[in-house]
């Protein structure tokens, strides 16, 4: 049993810190796991979706006076501009949860590929670090208000590559955003206020689908997994809001290409 709690911790640990950068938080997981071997089976799967759940919460009680502010119950205007946002992101959720929905037995069967992930790896990477050269624009897009409901869809049909383990969901929608005209700050964001009904969702279902058959030592290291990435995603949110005023994604694109090559070679020399 403290096996299986030590390795929910470090599960946790690596899935609060690449929940919000563009570098595939189930990636990671599911590389991690193939050295700490959490669990067989069902159970694997759904812990690496559920622990999403405390990166997520991170986001609302980081982000809750833009989410939920206060003045939204007595200010019309604030509370417009708040429902604006709502709206935006349940625009830009709904062509994942519909395509998810359709695919989930289908994506899900590609978990148990690491040279998936690998190659998700490398092409993310690539293409992140072109969209930063190709997209930078004088005058960007600031504000949600500026956002286009259009805009708002169309980075939600890019977010639905996210559904290939690997390819990380916060840098599909971060390109996208950064393709259609957002700035920096404006496309992390958005990319993390996206991810609250898209992850919120994943994780009930997933918990709906194996929740009955877990024993109480894997609920125990769930609940672990779920406040270690809680509480590391929400120095990761701050740290990287800091980051980008002043730096571009380009980084993170040249580590996803670097472990999507280390990858590959581990996994063609250990044939």
């Amino acid at each position: 049993m403290i096996d299986m709690f030590w390795k929910a911790a470090v599960l946790g640990i690596v899935q609060g810190i690449t929940e919000f950068l563009p570098i595939s938080s189930t990636g990671h997981l599911i590389l991690v796991d193939q050295f700490l071997h959490m669990a067989e089976g069902p159970f694997s799967k759904m812990f690496n979706v559920v622990i999403q759940f405390g990166s997520i919460l991170a986001v609302v009680i980081y982000f809750h006076k833009k989410l939920i502010p206060v003045a939204m119950f007595s200010d019309k205007k604030v509370c417009r501009d708040t429902l604006e946002i709502w709206f935006k992101t349940l625009a830009g959720v709904f062509p994942i949860l519909l395509i998810g929905f359709l695919l989930a037995s289908k994506i899900e069967m590609l978990q148990d590929s690491p040279l998936v992930v690998a190659a998700a790896l490398l092409i993310g990477g690539v293409v992140l670090i072109k969209v930063e050269a190709w997209c930078r624009k004088e005058r960007p897009i600031e504000t949600f208000h500026e956002l286009s409901y259009t805009r708002a869809v169309l980075i939600g049909l890019i977010q639905c590559l996210a559904m290939i383990p690997g390819t990380s969901r916060s840098a599909s929608t971060i390109i996208g955003g950064l393709a259609l005209g957002a700035s920096r700050t404006l496309a992390a964001e958005y990319s993390f206020f996206l991810a609250i009904p898209t992850m919120t969702a994943a994780s009930g279902y997933s918990l709906l689908k194996h929740g009955g058959s877990m024993t109480t030592a894997q609920w125990g290291a769930l609940a672990i997994g779920f406040l270690v990435s809680f509480f590391v995603a929400w120095a990761v949110i701050a740290w990287l809001m800091n980051y980008i005023r002043t730096r571009d994604f380009r980084g993170f694109g040249w580590y996803r290409i670097i472990l999507g090559m280390v990858v590959i070679a581990y996994f063609y020399l250990m044939k």
